[in-house]
């Protein structure tokens, strides 16, 4: 789990300029195309569709773009037809990576992830050569300010949590992914609202990293912002006070 909470981390801290939010804007929507494109329309019976709603709009997505990415989806407004593909990498110090990509073209998509892997330091894996070491979490980020410790987790495991840590200044809450849109559900109801809430791949096992950890973020960062990536995970591990220097730098 280190490695998906110390990324987020990062991409919080370093990823906040507006010149960034167009780009976030777009993978939001594409997210959003695709589950109004296999589940329907209705947030209230597409629970795919009510997480990307619910994750564009506490990055301030607008909500016209919202309604027309799902309009896209739905097919009443023309748009490009994307696909979901996985690609499997290595890293750094034999760090794993996948990199979750949603594309109309699949053969300009792997070009750039290949490209970036190799100019970057990282290289291109066999399928499920790396897939077999990450595990589907339903994960939940909620602020601790005011809560009780005790009290906040007993709440949460009987909401359906699996687990549940306090990292910072926010309870970390992990359910298996078939109860995510059940805790959410009752964490809404229980009037907590998250700040961060999604399915995510948590490695099974890490790599320590501190070694090679500037060039493994930039090579991260990098596959985090080519235009058909959605999601970047990876194995690794690394100290505090190293990610510290990371993230000020």
């Amino acid at each position: 789990m280190a490695g998906h909470n110390k990324w987020s981390s990062i991409k919080h801290k370093k990823g906040a300029a507006d010149a960034k939010r167009g780009k976030l804007f777009t993978k939001l929507g594409k997210e959003i195309v695709i589950a109004a494109r296999q589940g329907g329309g209705d947030v209230e019976t597409n629970p795919r569709l009510r997480t990307a709603v619910l994750t564009a709009r506490s990055n301030n997505m607008p909500k016209d773009n919202i309604e027309r990415a799902i309009k896209r989806g739905t097919g009443e407004i023309e748009g490009a037809v994307y696909e979901e593909i996985t690609y499997e990498g290595y890293g750094q110090g034999g760090v794993a990576i996948l990199i979750d990509c949603t594309t109309d073209n699949k053969n300009r998509t792997v070009a750039e992830v290949r490209h970036a892997l190799s100019k970057y330091g990282g290289s291109m894996a066999e399928s499920g050569s790396v897939a077999w070491n990450f595990e589907q979490k339903g994960f939940f980020m909620i602020p601790a300010e005011g809560e009780d410790e005790d009290e906040f987790m007993m709440e949460a495991l009987e909401a359906g949590a699996e687990d549940v840590k306090l990292e910072d200044d926010f309870f970390e809450i992990y359910t298996a992914p078939s109860d995510f849109h059940t805790v959410m559900h009752n964490f809404e109801e229980a009037g907590y609202e998250p700040q961060e809430s999604d399915l995510i791949k948590v490695p099974k096992t890490t790599v320590n990293a501190d070694d090679v950890a500037e060039k493994l973020i930039k090579l991260l960062t990098v596959l985090d912002d080519l235009d058909d990536t959605q999601k970047v995970w990876a194995n690794y591990d690394i100290s505090d006070e190293v990610m510290e220097k990371i993230v000020q730098d």
